[in-house]
């Protein structure tokens, strides 16, 4: 995973699963974009439009309704979307009464211009306003451009069960916040996913549960900041941290794998790391983006922390884990960046040694506090070598955290078959490494663990065999 733009869990993939198509009228096309919040929202917005008389489809031209589920982090993602869109207008001259609609951060900071100016589709919904859907629909199939891109306090679409779309029946995702109240001067997301809220706790540990009931083996628990998860119970006025909230997920049952992301720095405490140490089958793994290695530059970002700071939390978690694997996000080129700034990433990368990161040149995004205070004075020649060089020092320390794992023996829970080799399965260690190894167990199944011994590796995966086999 060293460029996030090629590793981001099936970025722009078809996000929808084969139904009975006698059971609905209409049907409903989906694609994400960017993050696995997106992804997690289209199952919610799913489970709102089969709740509504859609089907979902995988074939595009079967569609009454296609909607893009996008995201504004960077411009290229913005671009990706804007050439999907313009590619849809020879399937609306095709089949009239066909809607394509807009969902999310995109959505959400473009409004007016993707409806109006450049008039790409009948529809825009922004991530507080999936329940207005139907009727938007409804609006939009009149003839009329329909939009609601509000923003909420209190959504978090609790009592929703989303529709696991185009899932492997073993991992899911489970929000359990929205929104984020860290105004990180180069980030869109506080004004397009609005201000933080917490899930209410019981909700959460809920659908965990039945996920595992219904066969998933790994829950993933996503928030802009997971950390900052704090929900009160109004009825007994008690608290729950995310430390509890990671405990109660984690007692459903020690077969359930459990991961978190993202982690902000200042907010991952030593309540969560020892939670994390308590329980075996919360994985050892954390995602703890730094973004830069300057403390200068992490002060224009507004990260709140210094390069120390964060040195001595990568040092906690290294004390209370020595397993726990780290990965990062890292931006080259931010505004004013000096090549000892760019050296003081480089060498912060050495020492936190990652065992991956994403990592991509800085890309400034109106409305934005980076936007608006700063001028993005970096060429873009300057940015990708910073980056190229970025990317050859995580592929060195890649390369050796693979390597240290040659000849160790480690847990995998199997997702599926191998991409490269239907004769081979894939699965995950607890530090989130991809292993692949060959079927010579026909015992063994999707949604197995199995102990798997090390003995190679490439760029990105581990390849080993089975224990005792």
């Amino acid at each position: 995973m060293l460029n996030k733009e090629h590793n981001e869990a099936r970025q722009g993939e078809a996000f929808a699963s084969d139904v009975n198509k006698e059971s609905f009228s209409k049907y409903f096309y989906i694609e994400s974009y960017g993050c696995a919040m997106n992804f997690a929202d289209s199952e919610v917005v799913a489970s709102i439009l089969e709740n509504n008389g859609f089907g979902s489809t995988r074939q595009i031209e079967l569609a009454d309704l296609i909607l893009l589920n996008t995201c504004s982090i960077r411009e290229k993602a913005e671009q990706t979307v804007r050439k999907r869109l313009t590619e849809f207008r020879k399937l609306k001259h095709e089949k009239p009464g066909l809607l394509v609609g807009v969902l999310g951060c995109m959505a959400e900071r473009l409004k007016s211009k993707l409806l109006e100016e450049e008039k790409l589709v009948d529809l825009v919904v922004g991530p507080d306003a999936y329940r207005t859907l139907p009727d938007l629909i409804m609006e939009a199939g009149t003839g009329q451009k329909a939009v609601n891109v509000l923003l909420s306090r209190d959504e978090t679409y609790a009592d929703i069960a989303p529709v696991r779309l185009d899932s492997n029946g073993i991992s899911a995702f489970v929000s359990i916040t929205r929104g984020c109240n860290n105004m990180c001067s180069f980030c869109v997301v506080p004004f397009t996913r609005g201000r933080e809220r917490s899930r209410d706790a019981f909700s959460i540990v809920a659908e965990c549960r039945q996920l595992f009931e219904e066969g998933y083996k790994e829950v993933t628990l996503l928030g802009q900041n997971v950390d900052s998860y704090y929900w009160n119970n109004p009825e007994t006025n008690t608290s729950t941290t995310f430390a509890m909230l990671l405990e109660n997920v984690a007692l459903i049952s020690p077969t359930l794998r459990v991961r978190f992301s993202t982690s902000h720095p200042k907010d991952i405490t030593d309540e969560v790391l020892f939670t994390m140490v308590k329980y075996d089958n919360i994985c050892k793994y954390i995602h703890l983006p730094v973004q830069s290695g300057s403390t200068r530059v992490l002060q224009l970002m507004n990260r709140t922390y210094t390069r120390e700071w964060y040195l001595s939390k990568v040092a906690r978690i290294k004390e209370i884990m020595p397993t726990c694997s780290i990965s990062a996000d890292i931006i080259a080129g931010f505004c004013t960046e000096t090549e000892e700034d760019h050296q003081d990433t480089l060498s912060i990368m050495q020492a936190a040694q990652y065992d991956y990161c994403y990592m991509y040149f800085y890309s400034e995004r109106p409305g934005t506090l980076a936007a608006k205070r700063y001028i993005d004075d970096i060429p873009e020649e300057i940015k990708k070598r910073r980056l190229q060089e970025i990317v050859d020092v995580q592929w060195t320390l890649s390369n050796e955290s693979n390597k240290r794992d040659v000849g160790k023996i480690v847990e995998v829970l199997i997702e599926g078959d191998s991409k490269k080799s239907s004769q081979h399965w894939m699965g995950r260690t607890s530090q989130n490494k991809v292993v692949v190894f060959p079927k010579l167990n026909h015992t063994i199944k999707k949604g197995d663990y199995v102990e798997v011994v090390i003995h190679d590796f490439t760029k990105g995966t581990l390849l080993g065999e089975l224990k005792n086999n």
